[in-house]
């Protein structure tokens, strides 16, 4: 066995992450993708929820800003062990340690808000207000990179024959994952997942009263869940390539809400602008490439409830994303018809007044 040591640079971990927090702002930024203020919050934070302590050799300060390099340029481990000049062993054992954390900040910041007016977002906004009042948030499905062993790989290829995991997202209109499902393998089916999630005990943050989440057309309607009209156009896209004006009601009611569904688009923007470990999974075991998914939603909720300015969120906050069909699924479970003709009831009734006012208009 060869003891020559091995890490022996002059620069230690510790000096390179005290140079982010004294040095320029836009290196903290372009490293944690954090402003230093939100670095030391969130440093702050999970030690007061996971009971963090520092380490013989490695502080806490130094162990997140490790987690973060790993996780916002996707670096392998071996990597950042010569980077902050620790051994392999030491890198892992505190990715698994901050991760675990993050996992625990993610179930006290992901979750519904108060929702018991609607949302300025929606009441500003004449497309929007009095029609969509009672709405929300939006739930979407989301393919994320994984990674499997190659026994399992065909349970994990999605549609475009990548190795994926499945995933069912709900947001709110601040651009705040509210639920996160992972794990499901890409070749799941997309109902299965959904009605999976409402099913069991996974704290879903179901709708109260009146209230809706905006869904695809791959889902049926049924109360708490409006889906747009089918067999019209709906995704952004195909509106600009025909020139922009609906034609007829539902092609106005699956305009607007297509454009206003988009946030849930905006927020996958920017969650995998923000962690490029998602488009690309290293080879981690199955449980922990979900841990690691439920992590980046969470540090996408503190820094956007820490610093809502962030950059990120402004290049994405009014830009309107395409739609990805690849949740569509034309099979409908779990759907009685009674529950879809209340719902279909409650659609019309929006589309009819929507169309009145913009004749009028």
């Amino acid at each position: 066995i060869d003891k020559t040591p091995c890490r022996t640079s002059m620069l230690t971990g510790k000096m390179y992450t005290i140079k982010f927090l004294i040095g320029h702002e836009t290196r903290c930024y372009e490293n944690f993708w954090m402003k230093k203020y939100v670095f030391m919050n969130f440093c702050e934070t999970l030690k007061e929820v996971a009971n963090l302590c520092d380490g013989k050799k490695v502080s806490i300060k130094e162990a997140i800003a490790m987690f973060l390099i790993i996780i916002c340029h996707n670096l392998r481990h071996r990597v950042v062990a010569e980077r902050f000049q620790h051994s392999l062993h030491t890198v892992s054992k505190w990715f698994r340690i901050i991760l675990k954390a993050v996992c625990k900040l993610g179930t006290n910041i992901i979750h519904q808000r108060n929702q018991t007016s609607t949302h300025p977002h929606i009441r500003g906004n004449p497309k929007y207000y009095p029609y969509f009042k009672d709405c929300i948030g939006a739930i979407d499905g989301m393919h994320v990179s994984a990674w499997a062993s190659a026994s399992k790989q065909a349970a994990f290829r999605g549609r475009k024959v990548l190795v994926t995991q499945n995933v069912l997202v709900v947001c709110d209109f601040d651009m705040l994952f509210t639920f996160v499902y992972s794990g499901w393998e890409g070749t799941a089916n997309d109902s299965r997942v959904f009605l999976d999630a409402l099913s069991l005990e996974n704290n879903f943050p179901k709708p109260n009263g009146d209230q809706f989440y905006l869904i695809d057309s791959g889902f049926s309607n049924m109360p708490g869940y409006l889906a747009p009209f089918r067999r019209n156009k709906y995704h952004l896209h195909d509106f600009r390539e025909g020139g922009g004006r609906p034609r007829g009601k539902e092609e106005l009611f699956n305009y607007r809400h297509s454009s206003l569904r988009n946030v849930i688009e905006r927020c996958f923007g920017v969650l995998k602008a923000r962690f490029p470990i998602l488009k690309l999974m290293p080879s981690y075991p199955i449980r922990r490439q979900r841990l690691i998914l439920i992590a980046c939603c969470t540090i996408h909720n503190f820094i956007r409830m820490q610093n809502g300015a962030n950059t990120l969120f402004e290049q994405y906050a009014q830009q309107l994303m395409d739609m990805d069909d690849q949740w569509l699924c034309l099979e409908q479970q779990g759907v009685n018809q009674n529950q879809a003709v209340e719902m279909a009831q409650v659609r019309q009734t929006i589309t009819n007044e929507m169309w009145e006012n913009y004749c009028r208009s």
